[in-house]
């Protein structure tokens, strides 16, 4: 849990992301990596299928559903990233979530598990594989939000507030 995704990216690497806080879409989960307005055309979930998802409304519109959780992770976001023409991904969340805008994001996650029912529609439509696709990162997004998303945001409270990941033994504060 003491890992620091962020600390993997070289100076290469940040120069991929250019994503605007102010634009950053409501779907991404709060951690380090989130994205603005992108453009991928589908190609998210190809480069980071634990990370990555698809807005349902907008299906070139990606976002972060699940905050990068070890080495191989950040090079699939990295990935990702590196595929939007405008740049949208970003690494920086860490400045700006805060602990309340945290507990607030997870206090609206209704929000979310209702947009997620809405992609099950919309991609289970199944017309070709990257619906198909989609349809699997909309089941495990759901799974994670109704799962092990509430511990993860738990420690990242505790990064935000402590300066820190949590080591074992640590108590984590409470999202509520």
């Amino acid at each position: 849990m003491g890992w620091d995704p962020v600390g993997e990216l070289t100076d290469e690497d940040r120069k991929v992301f250019g994503g605007r806080w102010e634009k950053r879409l409501w779907l991404n989960v709060p951690g380090p990596f989130y994205t603005a307005e992108t453009d991928n055309c589908w190609t998210g979930r190809l480069q980071a299928p634990d990370n990555v998802l698809y807005a349902a409304e907008c299906h070139s519109i990606e976002y972060v559903f699940r905050q990068p959780r070890d080495r191989r992770q950040v090079r699939d976001v990295v990935g990702a990233a590196t595929e939007d023409p405008f740049q949208e991904y970003a690494c920086d969340g860490d400045l700006w979530w805060t602990p309340q805008a945290v507990r607030q994001w997870w206090a609206e996650r209704a929000r979310v598990a209702e947009h997620l029912e809405g992609a099950l529609v919309e991609f289970g439509r199944g017309r070709d594989r990257y619906e198909d696709d989609a349809l699997l990162g909309v089941w495990d997004f759901q799974a994670y939000l109704a799962g092990g998303l509430a511990a993860d945001l738990r420690a990242y409270l505790f990064r935000l507030e402590e300066g820190h990941y949590p080591e074992a033994g640590e108590r984590l504060p409470e999202l509520a």
